[in-house]
């Protein structure tokens, strides 16, 4: 029986064959942390009695939730990791770097390689042909001090897309249909495996949208074929020369395959209070907004920005609507104020934050008032995800964000 493509990655690591189902120990290239999970993951570092980290040069600790802080107590859990990052050696990604999930498939993994970090969404490096997935904090300590972990191997769903995207459609409105289609727990502990024509026409940045948000369909990681563009994307970084492909074999098992014709895919918008709860943007009606939000690990990189630009050039948003658009990293960041980018959200009025989390997790930055709608390119619009259990969110692409920010109520154009 032939081996999947995440079958193929843990079976390296572990170090013979592997199948779905078999519980393995295997060997850990990257381990991550971020402001939220990381002072716990330190505590428990700790009360392991070891005296360093196994990779320090690999062991990330990102400052990027509450970035900056917006209150002492968050402030004093960065100090934690300030001093770990001192003490052991582990690699600090302080405050204004950038999201963490962003910031590791800028400068940390590579394809073949396995990650763990203590954060769910740590599946988005999973584009860069990696086998990445999301850990409590314990098992991440565990992963700092040893370099192994211990995992079930996922089984499988083979994602096919076939054909193109219609004009304004992006592999955000992609994900959702698909979350749609199968639900928030659909693919528990399950890889999705991305294939087909429409997947190998994708750019870098739209594959690190759909693996970002496997998770969000209960997936355990989402996983691509390294080529040509995952090549070119790591030569851009400096790192052309970690490029290395993996194939799944001809003869693999698959739990499940789900064909998705392209053309088929409307603007789509998960509504409060589920992911899965998706419709396209013409069933909805006048949702009016009082707040946009454009960035996040899932959709704040430099060609979101420019596709939000290019819609806003010479525009005002509405009256009656904030516009937040906060960069994914410093280097976004810095590629955005080259491009001008920055000059177009500003005439525009839109705010723009530090590189970072933003409003997502309902820290700081965008935190929603009582009975307020909200319209953002992130990956959850759970209740209170915003920092207010009586917000409204509702989750889109960044083309529709742009176009929503115009008009004041949901919109594609």
């Amino acid at each position: 029986m032939g081996l999947t493509l995440v079958e193929k990655i843990i079976s390296e690591h572990a170090g013979k064959t592997v199948h779905a189902g078999e519980l393995v120990i295997s060997h850990v290239d990257v381990t991550a942390v971020q402001d939220g999970t990381g002072p716990l993951t330190v505590q428990e570092f700790k009360k392991l009695g070891k005296n360093k980290l196994n990779n320090p040069e690999r062991t990330i600790l990102f400052i990027d939730h509450a970035s900056p802080s917006p209150r002492k107590e968050l402030s004093n859990t960065h100090m934690v990791l300030r001093d770990f990052h001192k003490e052991y050696g582990a690699v600090l990604s302080d405050t204004g770097a950038g999201v963490c999930h962003q910031r590791l498939v800028e400068t940390f993994v590579n394809p073949g390689e396995i990650l763990i970090g203590a954060d769910s969404h740590t599946c988005t490096s999973g584009a860069l042909g990696a086998f990445a997935t999301g850990m409590g904090s314990t098992d991440i300590a565990v992963g700092m001090a040893l370099g192994k972990t211990w995992l079930k191997v996922p089984a499988t769903f083979k994602i096919v897309v076939k054909g193109k995207l219609r004009e304004g459609i992006y592999a955000k409105d992609l994900m959702l249909h698909l979350i749609g289609m199968i639900g928030a727990d659909g693919a528990t502990y399950k890889a999705l495996e991305f294939t087909g024509d429409t997947i190998d026409n994708m750019t870098m940045s739209e594959r690190f949208t759909l693996a970002n948000m496997a998770v969000e369909a209960g997936a355990k990681c989402g996983l691509f074929i390294a080529d040509e563009k995952t090549k070119a994307f790591l030569e851009e970084r400096g790192r052309g020369d970690k490029f290395r492909q993996i194939l799944p074999d001809p003869d693999a098992e698959y739990e499940r395959i789900i064909e998705i014709n392209a053309e088929d895919v409307p603007h789509t918008v998960s509504c409060p209070h589920t992911v899965d709860n998706t419709k396209g943007v013409n069933e909805l009606g006048h949702v009016k907004v009082n707040q946009v939000y454009v960035g996040t690990c899932t959709n704040g990189r430099i060609e979101d920005l420019r596709v939000v630009a290019k819609i806003l050039e010479g525009k005002k948003v509405h009256e009656d609507v904030r516009m937040l658009i906060c960069p994914a990293s410093k280097d976004v960041y810095k590629q955005a104020l080259k491009e001008g980018l920055i000059d177009i959200f500003v005439d525009s009025n839109a705010s723009i934050l530090p590189p970072g989390c933003g409003p997502c997790v309902g820290v700081h930055a965008g935190i929603l008032g009582d009975g307020e709608v909200c319209l953002a390119t992130q990956n959850r619009n759970f209740q209170g995800r915003m920092g207010n259990t009586k917000g409204f969110i509702y989750l889109a692409s960044p083309y529709v964000a742009a176009y929503t920010a115009l008009r004041g109520y949901i919109s594609a154009e």
